[in-house]
């Protein structure tokens, strides 16, 4: 394995050298700067596994040091230790208020250096070895969800243009008709995959809160508008024979909203909701009160409900709950959307879950109080 590169800033020479030895000694790679000037010049061709720097020196101190490592994403990862003399309690809680990982007051021992620089490596690459199994399981699932979620749809497409193109002189019209249908449920499911794609680029570039900024108005009118959104859904409801129903306190209060975010986001729950009420007869309630000045929505279900360890990281994008399990459309954007648009709005949202007996969903917006 290559050696570990350790990179040590500090001004007195003699300590420099001093603890280069030692690292050396140790089987580190060693590469030295007298300040936090030299000390950057030194990391632009360079990436260190570890910095070890002196708070008093010339030109740039530690802390500025730091910070101007800090301030390059790339370099937010690699373990910073602070040495200094002084042994104040300010100057070590400064140290770690910033982030650094350790404080060592000099004179130190030199074996207390090589267990604090051990100890810090090996926590870095404790965690890098988990980040980057994470990244490859969640790239592993990105390529399976996309390879799925364009490929059905396609097929279908293609498959009925085909058996279409075909036979279509001796085609009865209601099997054309069929054919037809086929066509059109493929190109929805690959126009929502399309749009969703689309909207995690607009939250990235900031274009979804400053279209709130720009479009987000007072509304008086919310349970007219979740009125709206629930009997959009009836129809769908019906087909799986569930009870969709609502409950909403009359006089909500007025909420500052970009309607067209909030029907996105409220839609997207209560799909979910229809489609994961596994059973007939089930029943979604769509409910809406006041509490404690705010507006709260909730979207509940007797389906399958959510382990715990599944309710942790549902907002993350990519994420789909026992997919192993149950056929589901999308690539798992749907909630990381919802909480984005609810969040432009300045509002929140959270889940209560209970596998095998249900979930609700809530929404929660600051209600706008009068003067």
């Amino acid at each position: 394995m290559p050696k570990k590169q350790i990179l040590v800033v500090e001004d007195q020479d003699l300590l420099l050298m001093a603890i280069r030895d030692v690292l050396e000694m140790e089987g580190y790679r060693v590469i030295t700067a007298g300040d936090g000037v030299e000390g950057l010049e030194v990391m632009r061709t360079l990436s260190p596994d570890l910095i070890i720097a002196d708070i008093s020196m010339p030109r740039m101190d530690g802390y500025k040091f730091f910070e101007a490592v800090h301030a390059r994403p790339e370099w937010v990862p690699i373990p910073f230790i602070f040495l200094t003399a002084r042994a104040e309690k300010e100057d070590r809680l400064k140290g770690k208020a910033m982030g650094a990982e350790d404080y060592l007051v000099k004179p130190f021992d030199p074996q207390e250096l090589l267990i604090v620089v051990r100890s810090r490596i090996g926590r870095a690459e404790a965690i890098r070895e988990a980040t980057e199994g994470e990244f490859e399981e969640l790239k592993q699932q990105i390529i399976t969800l996309l390879s799925h979620e364009l490929r059905t749809p396609l097929t279908s497409v293609y498959g009925y243009t085909e058996l279409a193109l075909e036979d279509a002189a001796e085609l009865p019209s209601g099997e054309f008709q069929q054919y037809l249908v086929g066509i059109r449920r493929g190109a929805d499911r690959l126009r929502t995959l399309v749009e969703d794609l689309l909207m995690i680029v607009r939250l990235d570039t900031g274009q979804l809160e400053r279209e709130f900024r720009l479009l987000g108005t007072l509304h008086d009118n919310l349970d007219e508008i979740i009125t709206r959104t629930v009997k959009f859904f009836a129809a769908q409801a019906a087909r799986e024979n569930i009870a969709l129903e609502t409950d909403i306190v009359p006089g909500l209060p007025p909420v500052i909203i970009y309607e067209s975010f909030f029907v996105d986001a409220l839609s997207r729950l209560i799909d979910n909701a229809i489609k994961f009420s596994r059973n007939k007869g089930e029943r979604v309630m769509v409910s809406a009160q006041v509490e404690d000045g705010w507006v709260e929505i909730a979207v509940t279900d007797e389906g399958v409900g959510i382990s715990p360890q599944g309710v942790v990281r549902l907002f993350e994008r990519f994420r789909q709950i026992n997919r192993e399990k149950m056929e589901q459309q999308g690539i798992g954007l749907g909630l990381s959307i919802v909480k984005a648009l609810i969040t432009c709005m300045e509002g929140e949202v959270g889940v209560e879950s209970e596998q095998d007996v249900g979930s609700t969903f809530m929404i929660r917006l600051p209600a706008a109080m009068g003067d």
